[in-house]
């Protein structure tokens, strides 16, 4: 039996500063100020902030290996697609969405499973499990959330792996991923964009068939 059928798996802006100037008119001012002016200097300046996971920025500019390997929380994953040879394919163009567990999902596995699965011997099965984390395309979680919706309450992801992960609704708007063996797990942050795709965190491990 092959180590994915052992597994026991467990159930699943930033504040813009807008500076207002007050302007008071000197007595021999006219009543009549330039409108266009005032909105001006009243208007807001953009500002942009990379989310930040596991402590640490991801910049969109960044491939998703380079900045899960920024991520305190994310250090097992990125042990993981190592240990796949998975990193120059994660580095590449894609694009492609990744679901990626962070530690606490995998630890919801058994560690002597885990340490299998990281083995040299285990590259096989961690590649299976991995790339059903991937599917191609850049799908964010209004795309998840349309796609729920035309699905009328369920969407079909096929991965890279080749297998299915059937997305739902959660609650507070939420996204739900059931994978092939029943299991179920949550997407706590969402929408974390990179150079090659996005990358959704999740907290359970999913699993193929």
């Amino acid at each position: 039996m092959s180590i994915i059928r052992t597994l026991g798996l467990a159930s699943v802006s930033a504040a813009a500063m807008i500076a207002v100037a007050a302007c008071t008119p000197a007595a021999d001012e006219t009543a009549t100020t330039d409108a266009a002016s005032t909105e001006g200097a009243m208007a807001p300046a953009a500002t942009t902030t990379d989310p930040v996971v596991g402590g640490a920025a991801m910049s969109p500019n960044d491939t998703i290996v380079t900045n899960a390997s920024k991520a305190s929380n994310l250090t097992t994953l990125v042990s993981a697609v190592t240990a796949a040879g998975l990193v120059e394919t994660l580095s590449g163009p894609g694009p492609f969405t990744v679901f990626a567990p962070d530690n606490a999902a995998f630890e919801k596995i058994p560690a002597a499973t885990r340490e299998g699965l990281l083995a040299p011997a285990g590259k096989a099965d961690l590649t299976k499990i991995l790339t059903y984390h991937v599917v191609p395309g850049r799908i964010t979680a209004a795309d998840l959330t349309a796609q729920i919706t035309a699905g009328g309450g369920s969407a079909a992801l096929t991965t890279v792996e080749g297998g299915t992960l059937t997305a739902t609704a959660g609650a507070n708007g939420s996204v739900i991923l059931t994978d092939e063996a029943g299991g179920t797990s949550t997407v706590t942050q969402a929408d974390v964009l990179q150079s090659n795709g996005v990358v959704h965190v999740i907290d359970t491990v999913v699993m193929p068939n």
